[in-house]
């Protein structure tokens, strides 16, 4: 049955290839995107999901066209990548802001749907990065690590209501993010990856889909790591 779904920041990498999975399985696919030209054949609703009143207005136009969210993929985040003393309080707390504030705003207003039908779909996309720590990254990885406790006390509070959340965490995987770092550097994150190659976008969106799916209606509070055995112990 198709359902109505939700990824926020579904324009680009990961994001992308998870609405294209939903899409292909016959599901409505509706997308966030913050900037740029949307990509064609979902519903893109333009919104800042560090701005409350843009994520209530996607939501209403979301539920117009869809019916209420059903399966929601909080994926939309940033980086600003800095060395901890030259990281500036901005630079902390916008990350902060986007990838987990901004993740509590897109899933408390899809859990009020959710709660009404009693059943409901949430992934919340971390990083590897959140389990193990990276230099230069304390405001990113803070904000993925605070994505697991967030999904785990949501899965505490909302499982009596058929509703599962759940974390996938990615490793470094092949997008524009990482295209732009130098061969050396790129070889050097290989280097540390068992399977010795990075992730597709796709290989993401496999387990998201699989989560959202009847084969995953008992798993919930987990954390799924997809890195190529780069994290595992974390």
């Amino acid at each position: 049955m198709s359902r109505s779904v939700l990824v926020t920041g579904g324009n680009r990498g990961i994001g992308l290839a998870i609405a294209h999975a939903f899409a292909e399985a016959g599901d409505k696919v509706a997308i966030t995107y913050r900037s740029g030209e949307p990509p064609a054949g979902f519903l893109a609703v333009k919104c800042d999901i560090t701005d409350s009143e843009q994520v209530e207005q996607a939501y209403k136009e979301i539920e117009e066209k869809h019916g209420a969210v059903e399966v929601l993929v909080a994926n939309a985040g940033v980086t600003r990548d800095q060395l901890l003393l030259r990281m500036s309080e901005e630079d902390f707390t916008s990350v902060v802001e986007t990838n987990l504030t901004g993740t509590f705003r897109v899933v408390k207003r899809a859990s009020k749907g959710m709660l009404r039908a009693r059943k409901g779909r949430v992934v919340l996309i971390s990083s590897v990065v959140g389990l193990m720590g990276s230099p230069g990254q304390a405001n990113y990885a803070a904000s993925k690590a605070g994505l697991v406790g967030f999904a785990r006390s949501l899965a505490r509070e909302l499982g009596s209501r058929n509703i599962t959340v759940n974390v996938v965490a990615p490793g470094f995987v092949d997008t524009d993010m990482t295209r732009v770092l130098t061969d050396e550097q790129r070889a050097g994150i290989v280097g540390n990856v068992p399977l010795g190659r990075y992730a597709q976008p796709e290989e993401i969106a496999a387990s998201v889909r699989f989560l959202a799916s009847e084969d995953a209606a008992y798993i919930t509070g987990a954390v799924i790591p997809v890195d190529g055995g780069m994290g595992m112990g974390h």
